[in-house]
């Protein structure tokens, strides 16, 4: 009887003393929420057991590798069509949720000290125009919005080179291959100068994330922890905060501003 007792007590203390599992969960983001991405895994993992490991890239491109079963368990897209296309397929765990709203802006990384970018895009006083395509990056759709509706379409468009995704259309300003670059406000907020492109001159840019189905641990069934976790991180006020510091509208700061809070 005591035998019983010491070996119930034994496993009694090796089950206390065994720490919680940490998991890994890989996430897939749209290259315009890089930095502000890197910053939120680097304070959620200084809190948390679990790691999260992030692929960056165009969300056209992100979408069509969790369409061919990528193994991706959250999706950031820079955008909400596609992860509500993914939601009505039924390759998601539950409905896609906004987390930022993003801004526009028109940078120059050797700036004419007498005329600002904005009168250098009227004046087509440049060599090369750039910014994200269209068809993969919805901050493309969004440039191409701004043109359109400042009549610039027909005068610029052979100057325009067009990159696979905004950070692309922001390194052909930064190596000087374009003298002007439509790029997420979040990349130049640091900088010195930069246009800051009205909202009312393109569609707002809502980006939503979802927990995806067909992650390697969704697929089996298995909860998968370190996603939910970092999840509910997303969510918080630190989370919000740390994306407003990024220059993106965070949806806690939208529904403040707009009255909307329930």
């Amino acid at each position: 009887m005591k035998l019983m007792t010491y070996l119930c007590l034994m496993i009694t203390l090796v089950l206390i003393t065994i720490p919680t599992q940490a998991d890994t969960t890989h996430i897939a983001v749209a290259s315009n929420f890089t930095g502000a991405m890197k910053e939120l895994i680097h304070v959620f993992e200084k809190s948390s057991s679990h790691k999260v490991k992030a692929s960056y890239g165009s969300s056209g491109k992100i979408y069509a590798q969790i369409k061919h079963g990528a193994p991706f368990q959250i999706f950031f897209s820079a955008d909400q069509a596609k992860p509500f296309a993914l939601y009505q397929q039924g390759l998601t765990a539950e409905k896609p949720f906004t987390y930022a709203f993003g801004a526009l802006a028109l940078w120059s990384s050797h700036p004419d000290v007498q005329h600002n970018e904005l009168t250098r895009l009227q004046a087509n006083d440049f060599n090369k125009l750039s910014f994200a395509n269209p068809k993969l990056a919805p901050y493309g759709i969004a440039a191409r919005e701004v043109l359109e509706n400042l009549n610039l379409i027909q005068a610029t468009q052979k100057k325009w080179v067009q990159g696979e995704n905004i950070a692309q259309a922001y390194q052909f300003v930064g190596s000087g291959n374009a003298d002007l670059g439509f790029v997420a406000l979040s990349q130049v907020k640091n900088k010195t100068t930069y246009w800051s492109v009205p909202s009312k001159l393109y569609s707002p840019i809502r980006q939503d994330a979802v927990l995806l189905s067909s992650g390697p641990n969704m697929s089996s069934g298995k909860n998968d922890t370190a996603a939910n976790a970092f999840l509910q991180f997303v969510h918080s006020e630190q989370s919000q905060a740390i994306i407003e510091s990024y220059g993106y509208t965070a949806k806690r700061k939208l529904l403040e501003d707009t009255g909307a809070i329930q």
